[in-house]
């Protein structure tokens, strides 16, 4: 990815902690249950018009044409009129998108929304006037609903959308809004090794662990997944326990997603050059299970580390470092992964003998010792800088190879 200058008007979103009176709540529920039925309505509508007429005749169903039907809909129903044009406009012009994805083959065809999982609705920004109380908490006025206050303790430039959803008990609100470009961060350079041991390796030596918060509420979680599995289903105590198992899912996002925000942040303001591994963690978090012609082994094994990976958010670290290096102009490389916990960083040798443990690493040829993990990310950024020439572009499109390392 060559280096180049962020463009002004670039979209980003900024999320919020929203906190709702009881009845503004319930308006976002039905709110949000109008969305998941337009959208879920026309996704059927599309489905089954492909099945009866789209492969005779090679027409569709367009977001103009239902868009037209849902508002005749909100003439007849007088629940669906309560709720703003937004609202079901945005759902119709996700679905669209959804299919427009699936037509270039990007994603596969697009699922129904479910009432468990899917609790959000989308305005236009235009529509929602926001107003500082004071230096910690701010107002949105939302249509058909009125001032809602909200946790804000930093500047929002002009929105351009405003989404509202609940994560476990906790009602969120999400800003996307036009940003500047930000100040160029220093020219300098740095590797991350990404792991389960150690979240962050960094070339400069610091290693970073995911906040000891997490392990904790992950064995409440458990717990309260075990409660939840011995209750009846559809019961009023299914559905209190399954709002405490949500409550905890909740939280473990937050408070991973907000280290992750502080260390993405910290490392693209200091660094100009990034590099990371090209991990394929779907590939690596696959299941070990098999088939009944051909077994896996040591399933529970594979399963513990699979969830181990995935607790770590390797790719939401990914994402978030990738948007924040660029907003300053930076540049983020990624490397093939082959053997850079095998490789020394001080003669190139690769060997796995070199590895003593998790921890230890010390070079069978040259001696060299230092901590594993900090000498992958030291690999890590020698690879970035072998990809690229002189004036900071990349040679070639394809990730660094190992090819050249001496054995």
């Amino acid at each position: 990815m060559p280096k180049r200058s962020l463009p002004s008007g670039l979209v980003r979103s900024r999320s919020f902690s929203l906190h709702p009176t009881d009845g503004q709540a319930e308006k976002f529920e039905q709110f949000a249950g109008v969305a998941r039925l337009v959208y879920n309505l026309a996704l059927e509508q599309r489905t089954n018009f492909w099945r009866q007429y789209l492969r005779s005749t090679g027409t569709h169903i367009s977001y103009v044409t239902q868009d037209k039907e849902v508002t005749q809909l909100r003439a007849e129903i007088d629940w669906v009129a309560a709720v703003p044009t937004d609202v079901t406009s945005a759902a119709l012009r996700d679905l669209h998108l959804a299919f427009a994805a699936f037509m270039s083959g990007k994603k596969g065809y697009p699922a129904f929304r479910s009432k468990e999982k899917t609790v959000s609705f989308r305005v236009r920004g235009r529509e929602t006037p926001i107003r500082a109380l004071n230096a910690k908490w701010s107002e949105i006025r939302l249509p058909k609903i009125g001032w809602v206050k909200f946790r804000c303790t930093r500047m929002i430039e002009v929105a351009k959308s405003v989404t509202v959803s609940r994560s476990g008990d906790q009602w969120r609100l999400c800003i996307a809004c036009e940003t500047a470009s930000k100040p160029s961060a220093p020219k300098a350079a740095i590797g991350i090794d990404r792991g389960v041991a150690n979240t962050l390796a960094l070339s400069t030596g610091e290693l970073a662990q995911l906040p000891g918060e997490i392990p904790r509420l992950v064995e409440r979680r458990k717990r309260a997944q075990k409660a939840l599995s011995r209750k009846v289903r559809r019961s009023k105590r299914y559905a209190r326990q399954r709002e405490r198992v949500r409550a905890l899912a909740g939280r473990i996002a937050a408070v991973r997603n907000d280290w992750l925000h502080r260390q993405t942040r910290k490392i693209s303001t200091s660094f100009n050059h990034v590099a990371l591994e090209a991990l394929r963690v779907t590939a690596m978090t696959a299941s070990a299970k098999g088939t009944v012609e051909q077994p896996g082994r040591n399933v529970a094994q594979k399963r513990g580390l699979n969830r181990a990976i995935l607790e770590q958010a390797w790719g939401i670290f990914a994402r978030q470092l990738e948007y924040k290096v660029e907003e300053r102009g930076g540049l983020l490389v990624y490397v093939n992964p082959a053997y850079t916990s095998q490789t020394c960083s001080a003669c190139g040798v690769v060997d796995a003998r070199s590895r003593e443990s998790q921890a230890v690493f010390r070079c069978v040829a040259c001696g060299h010792g230092e901590h594993a993990d900090v000498g992958a990310a030291k690999e890590i950024l020698r690879r970035s800088t072998a990809c690229l020439d002189v004036e900071g572009a990349r040679r070639r499109p394809a990730e660094a190879s190992t090819k050249g390392v001496a054995a």
